[in-house]
């Protein structure tokens, strides 16, 4: 890949306040731009955003392509996808991410058929490696990791003669952390035309339903699987995560048997957590649950079965049922409160 094929994010905004996973992952675009030789640059539309785009420099960004119009405050598809699809046009990086959000979901896939680009979707690990094909060898290729079968296997999916390579990538699963914390991204605005017929939708009225639950900012979380499917062990671990201050995740098959709602889902297919505290209690621990919690500043594991895989991952574990211990917990955390 030539140095000016750069690694390029999209930066998600909602009135002008940026999207986390798009900072999230302009630290993977740095790790991957490193790999390359190349740099990290970026492209947003919005409507007076200057400020905050040029403090994207701390993130490893060194410049932002930026279309500015009062009518882009609010996301809609048309404008949107005409506005990014002649940035990279224009600017040719090799690669492309997306936050896989419902705005990411909506863009990536209509900027992709608009260039004729190879799109995957719902990224959990992005890393740079040689691809063959026959008896042609594709150097420097970006590799997309992805969940596959209902988060039964891994797949590695790539798109070597795609220019861009272009991902979504789920919320959470990407670190992010201050580069430079005096650095200061180059913002390039760029003399778009928008034409009133690109805008075949008005926002009236912007409606935000706040989250049952919040994991991903989350300091403590009591997680409840199979092993606490049942009404007494999952009232105890809701009043264990009242006690701590946290919040109740669940595996995907407590989630899935709908004892508690998807948005508590921790792990691959679900939500990705870094949390100072988190509890499970009664999660055997497969691979697909360990990928969204394993780093876990500390990780206390309660399961009647020693063998389970989640000791594995756990800083301390205890083996017992759950509706012996968890009273246990509660009561000796009350008494030293």
């Amino acid at each position: 890949m030539s140095a000016k094929h750069n690694v390029m994010v999209f930066i998600e905004q909602q009135d002008g306040r940026l999207a986390e996973v798009s900072l999230e992952l302009l630290c993977k675009a740095h790790e991957l731009a490193e790999e390359l030789g190349v740099e990290v640059e970026a492209a947003a539309l919005g409507s007076n955003m200057q400020a905050q785009l040029a403090d994207l420099g701390q993130y490893g960004c060194r410049r932002v392509y930026y279309v500015n119009d009062e009518r882009l405050g609010h996301f809609t598809t048309m404008p949107y996808a005409k506005g990014l699809a002649s940035i990279i046009r224009t600017h040719q990086p090799g690669i492309l991410l997306f936050g896989a959000t419902t705005t990411g979901r909506d863009l990536a896939p209509r900027v992709a058929s608009e260039l004729g680009c190879g799109l995957t979707a719902d990224c959990t690990d992005l890393q740079i490696g040689e691809h063959k094909i026959k008896k042609t060898v594709y150097p420097d290729t970006l590799l997309q990791i992805r969940p596959a079968f209902g988060g039964n296997i891994i797949a590695t999916i790539v798109s070597p003669e795609s220019r861009p390579s272009m991902a979504t990538v789920r919320e959470g699963v990407m670190v992010k952390r201050v580069l430079a914390p005096e650095a200061q991204a180059e913002v390039v605005e760029e003399s778009i035309q928008l034409q009133d017929d690109d805008f075949p939708t008005e926002v009236l009225e912007v409606i935000r339903q706040q989250k049952a639950v919040d994991l991903k900012s989350a300091k403590i979380i009591v997680s409840a699987g199979m092993g606490a499917a049942n009404p007494e062990a999952l009232r105890l671990i809701r009043e264990l995560a009242a006690a701590l201050g946290g919040v109740v995740g669940a595996s995907r098959p407590l989630a899935d048997s709908g004892l508690l709602p998807r948005e508590h889902q921790v792990g691959q297919t679900g939500t990705t957590v870094r949390p100072n505290l988190y509890i499970a209690c009664g999660i055997s621990g497969q691979v697909q649950h360990r990928a969204g919690m394993s780093e876990a500043k500390r990780i206390v594991a309660i399961n009647n079965d020693p063998e389970a895989p989640i000791f594995d991952v756990a800083h301390y574990g205890i083996v017992g049922d759950l509706e012996d211990v968890l009273p246990k917990m509660i009561r000796a955390y009350k008494e030293k409160a």
